[in-house]
């Protein structure tokens, strides 16, 4: 028992060596000193304009413009394969303006859906308790 104490104490003692500072001093590099800071310039842009009395700021951005980028992330870069799909679907030509008018139009074309797509449009809101049948 008495050598198993002793062999604990050389332990500890050991351990509590490595903890101390025993001479070997390492010298280590300092984490602050390795980038180097530059000089603060100010920049050479002397072509700035005094803002006109009741003119809007010219960074401000309306707030639906603001709603669009937030949402959609703004203008996004088209691939190869994508703008030549839009081209072949013919997505380059210019939109009708008057395409509201030619739908209202007696002469228009529709494709009649059926009564039961008319009954889904035409149902009231709600939520769903009142479209029950009965067996």
């Amino acid at each position: 028992m008495r050598k198993l104490h002793a062999a604990a104490s050389v332990a500890l003692a050991l351990a509590l060596a490595g903890c101390g500072s025993s001479g070997l001093n390492r010298a280590r590099p300092d984490e602050f000193a390795v980038a180097r800071q530059a000089p603060l310039v100010i920049p050479p842009d002397y072509a700035l304009v005094p803002p006109q009395p009741g003119a809007p700021r010219p960074q401000e951005v309306g707030a639906s413009t603001q709603a669009l980028q937030a949402m959609f992330g703004g203008e996004a870069q088209r691939s190869a394969s994508e703008r030549a799909a839009v081209s072949q679907a013919g997505g380059n030509a210019a939109a009708d303006t008057g395409v509201r008018s030619a739908l209202a139009d007696p002469d228009t074309n529709v494709v009649d859906k059926g009564s039961t797509t008319q009954d889904i449009i035409a149902a009231p809101e709600g939520d769903g308790q009142a479209a029950r049948t009965t067996p």
